[in-house]
């Protein structure tokens, strides 16, 4: 009877056993197709993000369920400029206009006229000499001593003679349509007399121009920083204007070039300020009574330069 009983006992046992390796072994199958399901594409268990190069599977920049999504890194804040636009306030008679220009970023602010024209008288010089030298270095050709102490006049003294000479080798007009095209410009032309003093520029054109030379697109990669160490060396009347209203250790780092003339038939003077910096350009135009003279123009350049400067 006791033995008949352990049989009766023996036949569940065996069944238990049966199922539970038949469990084991669905579940590792059930695990096979679930890993190879993550591989499918198309299929719900695929991965969210394929991985890249250097980077672990699921790193793109989609966040996937319960992940934070990750914080975009900022771009670094550019360094403070010494001039800043700002409302520029001049109490005096006559036209004037303003502009300046961030160089890293290409931004143009001024004056609400700032895109209205003036004769340039001299400050058309710094194109003039930069087109020159631009055009001798794509010809594989080194200007003589002599050409170079044409430009080196130019800039630094005014030398009206020398700025006629540079400018009929340059083609005259054809000089002024190179400026507006090479730099940009949209507001300037060609004098109608053809004559370089009277190309018409304004503050914003003045601005680009002076950006021009600056990043080399004028003189040329050879020539650009020796014209800028010439419009840095300008001396005599010719020293005004905007980088006077800067301490004098900073006044030899700002490359200038300013322009002045009375015009007796209109009975006007027109003064015009230019400089460059490092990462900045600025413009200051005037037009006003002829008797009130060159230094009325001068003072509003060097006032309105002092508003835009930053301490």
């Amino acid at each position: 009877m006791a033995a008949s009983q352990r049989r009766g006992t023996s036949a569940p046992d065996s069944n238990r056993s049966t199922l539970v390796r038949l469990g084991l072994i669905t579940g590792v199958l059930l695990v096979l197709v679930l890993v190879a399901l993550r591989f499918l594409p198309g299929s719900p268990f695929a991965e969210t993000a394929a991985a890249r190069w250097g980077e672990p599977a699921g790193s793109g920049a989609t966040a996937g369920p319960g992940q934070a999504t990750p914080t975009p890194t900022p771009s670094p804040a550019l360094p403070a400029l010494p001039v800043a636009p700002t409302d520029v306030e001049i109490d005096t008679d006559g036209w004037w206009n303003w502009a300046l220009m961030d160089t890293r970023t290409g931004k143009i602010t001024g004056s609400d006229n700032m895109d209205e024209t003036n004769p340039t008288a001299s400050m058309i010089k710094a194109w003039i000499g930069a087109d020159y030298l631009r055009r001798a270095a794509e010809k594989n050709q080194t200007p003589s001593d002599a050409r170079l102490d044409e430009v080196s006049i130019m800039i630094r003294d005014s030398d009206n003679n020398a700025a006629s000479d540079l400018y009929e080798v340059n083609g005259g007009t054809a000089s002024i349509k190179r400026l507006i095209s090479i730099c940009d410009l949209t507001d300037s032309s060609p004098a109608p007399d053809g004559g370089w003093s009277r190309t018409a520029l304004s503050a914003r054109d003045a601005a680009r121009m002076g950006a021009c030379i600056a990043d080399g697109r004028a003189a040329g990669p050879k020539w650009t920083s020796w014209l800028l160490d010439e419009m840095r060396a300008v001396r005599g009347v010719g020293n005004f204007g905007i980088r006077k209203a800067f301490p004098t250790s900073v006044q030899k780092t700002i490359a200038v070039k300013n322009g002045w003339v009375d015009r007796t038939p209109e009975q006007k003077y027109t003064v015009n300020c230019l400089a460059v910096g490092d990462g900045w350009t600025m413009a200051v135009e005037t037009r006003y009574a002829i008797d009130l003279g060159y230094t009325y123009g001068a003072k509003i350049c060097e006032e309105v330069a002092a508003q835009l400067r930053t301490d």
